[in-house]
């Protein structure tokens, strides 16, 4: 079977629209969300330039250069990943050996962030990605047919549609699939043989597609959602698992959110809004009381909304607020602009979350002086 893409890396220039230089995360783009190797393509650049380590086959940079670029050095390169870093070095020496990487955790702990930049720094290329959802197809997995062509020529390569897993095989490259749980059964069962054997057969051309060196897969999952459906003992024996926590503290949720947000608002090029630092730990303190089910003294046990209230969904009300604050607003991020985005955040069943976002408001939000403008946003929200 001939290989039907290149890894990318550095960045083409076909997405560059002639202002600043490709590759740095403050560039306009006509793209709305550059791939993770595009947009820090300078970083992966200078890694690869002063990486004097060991690389194993078809890897564009060593496994300590891409711990670095996932956790950043201090200097040059920005953390992708803020968390313990041994969770890092474990997911990336399994791509090293032959096992493949799930990475397991509750919507967002930043499974598909990792994902995308493991590829990024590992390939160049993070674009090999299935989508796992109900309707998902074995095809998704393993290949498809042109059908036009196979009723004109019958089975041929050039009937052949190469799936995301195939051309990551063919080229050597890390393979994504996202929400691993969320496919049926039977679809997930077809990553056996590929996972097992490093080959995947095509009976229809009596011939088969043998993995090139360098090739891996990664597949995130969580087991928080309606409608997961278990991986088979058989092929969860095939991948080794990394669960990723939510942030150990607030001042690292914190941090997180506030670089998410900084990055969103340059890509969105929203006007800019002066640092907001205020309602981002108050959004985080708030979110993480309630998940916890405990007030952050410790004094006043709370109950916990049906959601997951996830770093994801902070850097969602907080990103919302700032949109509201440019456009509609004084240009300053208050109370007012974070309330609306926070209490559909919070309150996911209309029964039972509103209950518990009410109690939260009158025995614990209500008690802080300082939290008094939030209070009355929130009230009449």
């Amino acid at each position: 079977m001939t290989d039907r893409t290149e890894p990318r890396f550095p960045a083409s220039d076909d997405r560059r629209d002639g202002e600043g230089q490709e590759g740095t995360p403050g560039d306009r783009r006509t793209a709305l969300r550059p791939h993770a190797e595009e947009q820090y393509s300078d970083e992966l650049a200078l890694l690869a330039a002063s990486d004097d380590r060991p690389r194993p086959p078809g890897w564009r940079l060593s496994p300590h250069a891409v711990v670095t670029y996932l956790l950043g050095d201090g200097a040059k390169i920005t953390p992708k990943y803020v968390g313990p870093r041994r969770l890092m070095e474990v997911a990336v020496s399994t791509l090293v050996t032959d096992r493949a990487l799930l990475l397991l955790g509750v919507p967002g702990t930043a499974k598909t962030w990792v994902s995308e930049h493991l590829a990024a720094a590992v390939s160049g290329d993070s674009t090999q990605l299935v989508q796992g959802t109900a309707g998902t197809t074995e095809e998704a997995i393993r290949y498809g047919w042109n059908y036009a062509r196979l009723l004109a020529e019958g089975p041929s390569e050039a009937a052949l549609t190469a799936s995301p897993v195939m051309r990551a095989m063919q080229t050597g490259t890390i393979a994504r699939i996202e929400e691993l749980t969320r496919m049926p059964s039977d679809v997930q069962d077809a990553l056996i043989t590929i996972l097992s054997e490093k080959t995947l057969p095509v009976p229809e051309l009596n011939t088969e597609v043998q993995a090139r060196r360098g090739f891996n897969l990664i597949a995130t999952a969580n087991d928080r959602d309606r409608g997961v459906n278990e991986l088979s003992s058989a092929l969860r024996r095939r991948f080794n698992t990394v669960v990723l926590p939510m942030p150990a503290s607030a001042d690292d949720e914190v941090e997180i959110v506030a670089r998410r947000v900084a990055q969103l608002g340059r890509s969105l090029d929203l006007p800019e809004v002066p640092a907001a630092l205020e309602e981002i730990r108050r959004v985080v303190t708030i979110f993480r009381e309630l998940r916890n089910g405990m007030t952050e003294d410790g004094r006043t046990k709370l109950k916990s909304p049906t959601g997951t209230l996830s770093t994801a969904e902070a850097i969602s009300v907080i990103t919302s607020g700032m949109a509201l604050a440019a456009h509609f607003g004084d240009g300053h991020l208050h109370a007012s602009d974070v309330a609306a985005g926070l209490l559909g955040a919070v309150v996911k069943d209309p029964v039972s979350d509103t209950v518990v976002w009410r109690e939260y408001l009158e025995t614990v939000v209500r008690e802080r002086t300082d939290w008094r403008d939030f209070y009355r946003a929130a009230r009449d929200a």
